[in-house]
């Protein structure tokens, strides 16, 4: 069973950055796509990025390219998100999420409903 586990989030003034972490286990992850996502109060889950496990794949969300970079360590089976330049409206519960895509040639996942392994969500407040 895959378990994801966010970590790094906190409460950040507006301009300021923020790392968090997601570490993955319970999976052997090189066929698998992993993704973060929001969702600030009252609002709906948004697409922040994905990326592919295996390499060549990140799409960003269009408000975010540029602030926000996905980094990865295999060996930890962790994928990092950077986020710089943080403003209020950044401010949401972040979600880690991950899908084994198989060897499926489809390499496009913005949708929440395409993944069926989620984190707890990790609270990011970026004070004005």
């Amino acid at each position: 069973q895959v378990q994801l586990v966010e970590s790094g989030g906190g409460v950040v003034q507006a301009g300021g950055s923020l790392r968090l972490s997601c570490s993955a286990s319970g999976g052997t992850f090189s066929n698998y796509v992993f993704a973060w996502f929001r969702q600030a109060p009252g609002k709906e889950r948004e697409f922040v990025l994905f990326t592919l496990w295996s390499g060549g794949t990140t799409y960003y969300g269009d408000s975010l390219k540029g602030r926000f970079t996905i980094s990865k360590d295999n060996a930890k089976n962790t994928m990092y998100l950077q986020m710089n330049s943080l403003k209020p409206e950044d401010t949401a519960v972040y979600y880690c999420a991950a899908k084994n895509r198989g060897y499926s040639a489809r390499s496009y996942y913005p949708s929440w409903s395409d993944y069926d392994n989620w984190g707890r969500g990790i609270q990011v407040t970026v004070s004005s």
